[in-house]
């Protein structure tokens, strides 16, 4: 081969090389990058590799369709692996290094706060699919779980009003979640006229074993002639034993009903529910719920799973919810401009699995029902009540001091998350 030859050969091969490069990059303007920040090992995988998985059938289906405004969405997976300081680490890596336009992930109030700053830092978009603890609201984060008063208070009425309970034990693992709810629950039991010697309050470490002697407790808090039940944001696996030892005692959902708020039919499959079974727990929707939506939605995941067993539950209907928004909003703003989205958001509506539309409002909480459901021998729930229409999420209470003057409004002229409408100001001290 002569050298001109071998030039001509390997200006061919650059302009091949160079060819596949341009490709590349074209291929990648033609997608719209989401990421996906749940953990996939450590203790939250088994509740966070589920939420991994919605969002990959909703990428999917919405692929399906023809993508978001003529362009693929192509999912970016990371591990933060349970570990709270990595999950922000990771959510500057999928902003920064791979350019992703939104996030959904967290399960944790935790790991929730220590993405928060990140994104606003950066200007990020995360969808939150967990109920929380309120007392929040980020012009970067859209809360699509239940706040307090869309799941504890109404809890709470239930019990007050349609089983006349007159004594409550507050019990929670001892972290963000259950100390800020039950302050809030304390501070709403004794504005109903509950005493406070008539409020129990009780935590426990993550993965607590040993409940023999809060269970004993909990008999004799209840053994004064009055109805008691037990308000549990205990969480994870600390839930078998708990209602275990319940029966172990003779404690029946009778005697003292447990009204749960994290405990879903993820938590419940694979394990023996008959403990549990007439305990009950709060969400925003059950699998149980009988419509053409939710059997679709159920339909649809065990044939992406490739397992009918696999179930559902109500972070799942979150990020549901949550990602359909999105896309509505990115093709009414025609941009995936963190700004433009969300003021896109506002207002925006979509069919949630329980029979409904659910609604974005200016405060980046969702309107949504509120259901109670009785444990089944199944694994699964007996709707027991429902409240009439859609609840409004309240991103802070109106029952703790440092919060009842804020509000949470992101619409122009407010535009601002702790806006004190006594002060008229923006920055309004939250609850410590």
């Amino acid at each position: 081969m002569s050298f001109s030859q071998s030039m001509k050969k390997l200006a061919a091969g650059v302009i091949a090389s160079s060819a596949i490069v341009y490709s590349g990059a074209v291929m990648a303007a033609d997608t719209i990058k989401v990421g996906v920040l749940h953990s996939l090992s450590g203790t939250m995988a088994i509740s966070e590799s589920t939420l991994k998985d919605t969002v990959l059938m909703m990428i999917e289906e919405q692929n399906k369709k023809g993508g978001v405004m003529g362009k693929k969405l192509e999912p970016v997976v990371v591990d933060p692996a349970s570990n709270w300081p990595l999950f922000a680490e990771k959510t500057r890596e999928l902003i920064t290094k791979e350019g992703v336009d939104v996030i959904f992930g967290c399960w944790t109030s935790v790991s929730r706060k220590s993405v928060l700053p990140v994104v606003e830092e950066l200007n990020g978009l995360l969808f939150y699919p967990v109920q929380y603890e309120g007392e929040e609201s980020s012009k970067n984060v859209f809360y699509t779980g239940a706040a307090p008063n869309q799941q504890a208070i109404p809890a709470v009425d239930y019990l007050i009003n349609d089983l006349g309970v007159k004594r409550f034990v507050l019990a929670g693992t001892d972290y963000v979640y259950p100390r800020t709810t039950n302050k809030i629950l304390e501070a709403y039991l004794k504005a109903k006229g509950v005493a406070a010697d008539d409020i129990m309050i009780n935590y426990t470490p993550f993965g607590h074993s040993d409940w023999q002697s809060i269970v004993s407790d909990i008999k004799s808090f209840g053994s004064q002639g009055k109805k008691t039940a037990v308000v549990s944001t205990i969480n994870g696996d600390a839930n078998v034993p708990f209602y275990k030892e319940l029966g172990n005692q003779g404690v029946s959902a009778e005697d003292i009903p447990v009204v749960a708020f994290s405990v879903g039919e993820e938590e419940l499959s694979g394990i023996d529910t008959g403990p549990l079974v007439g305990h009950l727990a709060a969400w925003n929707y059950f699998q149980s719920v009988y419509n053409d939506s939710n059997e679709k939605f159920i339909e649809q995941w065990h044939a992406f799973t490739g397992d009918d067993k696999r179930v559902t539950n109500d972070p799942m209907e979150a990020t549901y919810i949550g990602f359909n928004m999105w896309v509505k909003a990115v093709e009414k703003a025609k941009s995936t401009d963190t700004d433009k989205v969300a003021d896109a958001m506002i207002g925006i509506e979509t069919p949630n699995l329980t029979g409904g539309m659910a609604v974005m409002n200016a405060n980046h909480h969702l309107s949504k029902p509120v259901l109670i459901g009785e444990i089944q021998d199944d694994g699964q729930f007996a709707v027991v009540w429902e409240t009439d229409g859609l609840v409004k999420g309240d991103a802070w209470s109106d029952y703790l001091p440092g919060s009842k003057d804020l509000i949470s409004d992101w619409t122009a002229p407010v535009k601002c998350g702790n806006y004190n409408t006594k002060t008229k100001s923006c920055g309004g001290a939250a609850a410590e």
